[in-house]
């Protein structure tokens, strides 16, 4: 019994971009295969791109074999996973305003909100960088337009952001998704179940 208390008490930071193919495909396990209310994920929203620069990391956005290699690798992962998954053409682009625009909305629609990014970006290789696509977005999944654009603008949630990612540079992490665990860091989908298995023990 004390054992069940212990084990309901604790979860697995996970710490994500939307901007990350591999954190879309991590998020898309996690709701396929983890949906268990008895493993719980707290969602760490990060800026890829400022983590990398604290780190002083290339990404291999920008590195052409790289790239290439990780959109192959992708697509054979979301494959594997039966996971809807498309190369987007645009990647990559600035995420931050997709980034604040989560830590903004609402705890319980969070999830309606990644979930759209996500999909927009992963799925529908939606040009995010426009404007007016991120716009559309909002306005298809019932978000209102104007409350988000000023609310985005806050100087707090900007902190927030700027909080979070600082707060996993502090930690050691250097890319996403990563989850911790008991202070011990998997990096990468493919350590999900590490993480999980660290995490029921």
């Amino acid at each position: 019994m004390q054992k069940e208390l212990i084990y309901m008490t604790k979860s697995i930071d996970f710490y994500f971009d939307v901007i990350s193919p591999y954190s879309y495909i991590a998020y898309k396990r996690i709701k396929n295969d983890y949906s268990d209310n008895k493993i719980k994920f707290t969602l760490k929203p990060i800026l890829l791109g400022g983590l990398h620069k604290l780190a002083g990391i290339t990404a291999p956005a920008f590195n052409e074999f790289k790239m290439l290699n990780m959109k192959n690798d992708c697509e054979l992962v979301a494959k594997k996973n039966n996971i809807d998954f498309q190369w987007n053409t645009n990647f990559p682009i600035n995420s931050i305003n997709i980034m604040r625009g989560f830590i903004l909305i609402e705890n319980q629609f969070k999830e309606k909100y990644l979930n759209g990014f996500f999909d927009a970006y992963w799925k529908d290789n939606n040009n995010l960088s426009k404007s007016e696509n991120f716009l559309h977005i909002l306005d298809n999944l019932g978000f209102d337009k104007a409350n988000i654009l000023n609310g985005i603008q806050n100087e707090n949630i900007k902190d927030q952001l700027k909080k979070l990612t600082n707060e996993a540079f502090n930690k050691k992490v250097f890319g996403a998704p990563t989850f911790i665990v008991n202070n011990k860091i998997f990096w990468g989908q493919d350590r999900l179940e590490y993480a999980i298995e660290e995490f029921v023990n």
